[in-house]
C-alpha cells in the first residue's frame, strides 16, 4: 500500500458518494505506525503530501494534522495485528441505521463480508475520544466492520481495497435493510449455523476492481 493508493481510494469514496467533502478518514498500516489522510482538507483535492505518517505514540511530522479520528485507528491496528487498513466513513444508509443505534441482523447472506452473524452498532462516545475508540474495538470483536452510534461506519481489512469494497457493500446492505424497515415488515433471519457456512465460503471471494 501507498499513499498514492490512499489518495485514489479516498477520491473514488467521494465519487461513490460513500463521504462527501473532508468527511471520513482512510489509512494504512506501516512498521511503526500507520498513513492517515489529513484533518479538515476535502478529499477531491488530497494529493500524497497531505497525507500524514503518524508513530503508535501519537507523534506525527507533517504540516497538516491528521484526521481528528487518528485515535480510532492508532488503537484498532494495535489491538488487531490482522488488520493493515482503516476506512472511516459516513455514508447515506449506513449511517442512518447507526443513528437508531441498532445491528444489522443477518437478513442477507452478504452481512458474512463483515465477518460475523451480524454488524454491530458500537456504543456513541464523542469523536476522537478513547472511549470511541474502546467501543468501537468492542463491536469489531471477531469483525471487520461495525457502525458507530450516531456517527457512520467503520472498516478494516488487509489492504485498502478489501476496506472500500466491504464499505461499498455494506452501504448497499443497509441501503436494503432500511427498505425492508421502511415496509414494517420483518425480514426472515439467517441461522446461526447458515451464516457460518457463509461466512468460511465468502472469505476468498473475489470483488472485483477498483
Amino acid at each position: 500500500m501507498s499513499k498514492k493508493e490512499l489518495v485514489k481510494i479516498a477520491k473514488y469514496l467521494n465519487r461513490k458518494d460513500i463521504n462527501r467533502g473532508s468527511s471520513g478518514n482512510l489509512s494504512f498500516r506501516e512498521k511503526n505506525g500507520f498513513v492517515i489522510t489529513p484533518s479538515s482538507i476535502p478529499n477531491d483535492k488530497l494529493n500524497e503530501k497531505s497525507c500524514v505518517q503518524m508513530k503508535f505514540n501519537g507523534n506525527y511530522k507533517n504540516k497538516l494534522k491528521p484526521s481528528t479520528e487518528w485515535r480510532i485507528h492508532r488503537d484498532v491496528y494495535l489491538k488487531r495485528k490482522d488488520i493493515f487498513a482503516i476506512i472511516h466513513t459516513h455514508p447515506t444508509f449506513s449511517t442512518a441505521i447507526a443513528c437508531m443505534n441498532i445491528n444489522i441482523p443477518p437478513f442477507h447472506y452478504m452481512i458474512a463480508m463483515a465477518g460475523g452473524y451480524d454488524i454491530k452498532c458500537a456504543k456513541y462516545a464523542t469523536f476522537g475520544t478513547e472511549q470511541l475508540s474502546r467501543n468501537i474495538i468492542k463491536a469489531l470483536e471477531k469483525r471487520n466492520a461495525c457502525l458507530m452510534a450516531n456517527h457512520g461506519l467503520i472498516v478494516g481489512a488487509k489492504d485498502l481495497k478489501k476496506a472500500s469494497r466491504l464499505t461499498e457493500e455494506i452501504e448497499s446492505i443497509s441501503k436494503q435493510y432500511l427498505q425492508i424497515l421502511k415496509s414494517g415488515k420483518k425480514p426472515v433471519l439467517l441461522s446461526r449455523k447458515e451464516m457460518e457456512k457463509n461466512i468460511k465460503k465468502i472469505k476468498d471471494y473475489n470483488y472485483g476492481k477498483i
